[in-house]
């Protein structure tokens, strides 16, 4: 790896440390580091005086830990002062009190999700080729593009596509990537904070601007307003817009007529339930994109039948088939997906789990009470309950990242994402982990 590699390797890594945090600690002290090299080994790291003392003493098993996982382990980590300091190795007093500035950024791409690991079938097809001729024509193909259907089924797939294509092609052009939530936070965030000229500037000077699930502008009058005149402004400079929603322009009630005309007045597309064959396809990529090994056709087969809802489920489904396979030394055949399939899908039509539901059956599980588990605490006999119940209203309902935050004491969608991946990550590992969530799965299923 060298130098030359390292503005998409830092990329990857920023992915994984935003998602790692909560929105207040990524914005304060981790968004501020930038990569200076990557040598022998070696990734350098410039950090601003001000904040450097305490990132190294609380977040550097974090940054080795995310480095790692995008460059391999080995990898070393020093933050260094930036090289515009006049004494590169000053180190300033540990900050007393919380940086004032704010960057508005949106979030960072993820690397995989490429047109190119996008899987096109029927019930996606105008979506993706869409989305192409806007990568292709930032501002000249479809302005707005508007893409709406249920979660799950590739829509930020799509805009990360658009996201990761212009920044590799499009000769320099500003790209930004934001949800309606994070944009509604940081805006609401400019106001107390006096500095909603800096808040403009930061959406109004881009070149593509990128925003999901749009329908959450609904009844927030003054983000609508002020979406409204960014979207104008973007618009009317011949800046790219492409937008997500889980419904119709027509179907946002709650939206403003005039933000509503404008979301209707490109194209509109959107994506459906997958076939089976797509399904199958969607299987067949992600076993050689994870290099994850033999897995017998009939496998896949019986995945691609049995679990028809949306991507994301189906992609789970594979990951927690092949992660038993593993834990029990077995190869993943076709009896070993139906011994799993009968444990976790028993029957996928019978009526979705409410998330009280979920949060009710796992406080009853692991013993503690509901307002324990919404609660701020941090203690490993709540932190872990709480991890799996997010993890499991993201598999068993159709709920969105930030509404599930929401359901879970108000909590960011970052927090969900950070719950997900550590439930699943210890489900591959830890046998007992695995079997609970199996009991509670059935036992959500069987009451269903």
């Amino acid at each position: 790896m060298s130098d030359d590699e390292l503005p998409f390797l830092w990329r990857r890594i920023r992915s994984e440390l935003q998602a790692a945090v909560n929105d207040s600690t990524w914005h304060i002290w981790l968004e501020p580091l930038a990569a200076r090299s990557l040598d022998q080994g070696t990734l350098v790291l410039e950090a601003p005086n001000a904040i450097r003392p305490w990132v190294s003493g609380h977040f550097s098993r974090l940054i080795g830990a995310c480095a790692a996982a995008v460059l391999g382990t080995g990898v070393r980590v020093r933050l260094v002062a930036p090289v515009a300091a006049l004494d590169p190795g000053a180190q300033a007093e540990l900050p007393t009190t919380t940086p004032a500035a704010r960057s508005f950024t949106g979030s960072a791409f993820n690397p995989r999700y490429t047109f190119e690991q996008f899987v096109i079938g029927d019930s996606n097809r105008l979506a993706h080729a869409a989305a192409l001729s806007v990568a292709e024509m930032p501002g000249l193909a479809y302005n707005p593009l508007f893409i709406c259907g249920p979660p799950g089924l590739g829509k930020t797939h799509l805009l990360h596509s658009i996201a990761n294509y212009v920044t590799e092609h499009g000769g320099g052009l500003c790209v930004l990537y934001t949800t309606a939530e994070a944009f509604t936070d940081q805006f609401v965030g400019a106001l107390h904070a006096g500095a909603i000229e800096a808040f403009k500037a930061a959406y109004r000077n881009v070149d593509v601007l990128l925003v999901d699930d749009v329908q959450f502008l609904e009844r927030k009058a003054r983000t609508e307003e002020e979406f409204f005149h960014t979207f104008n402004a973007l618009h009317g400079a011949g800046a790219q817009l492409v937008l997500t929603s889980d419904r119709m322009p027509r179907d946002m009630g709650a939206v403003e007529d005039r933000l509503r005309e404008r979301f209707a007045s490109g194209l509109v597309t959107d994506v459906r339930r997958p076939d089976a064959g797509t399904r199958l396809a969607v299987l067949r990529k992600r076993i050689l994109q994870d290099d994850i090994g033999a897995v017998d056709p009939a496998a896949l087969e019986l995945i691609a039948a049995r679990v028809d809802s949306n991507i994301r489920t189906l992609e789970g489904t594979l990951i927690r088939v092949v992660a038993f396979g593993s834990l029990t030394g077995r190869p993943v055949t076709a009896e070993l997906a139906a011994e799993v399939l009968a444990g976790l899908y028993p029957d996928l039509h019978r009526r979705r789990c409410s998330v009280l539901d979920i949060q009710q059956e796992t406080c009853d599980a692991f013993g503690i009470s509901l307002d324990e588990l919404l609660s701020t605490s941090r203690a490993a006999p709540v932190t872990w309950p709480r991890q799996v119940a997010m993890y499991l209203t993201r598999e068993l309902t159709d709920q969105t990242l930030p509404a599930i935050g929401r359901a879970f004491g108000g909590r960011n969608h970052t927090t969900v994402m950070h719950a997900c991946r550590r439930t699943a990550e210890r489900m591959s590992t830890d046998r007992d982990a695995y079997d609970a969530v199996r009991r509670l799965t059935e036992q959500l299923r069987s009451t269903g």
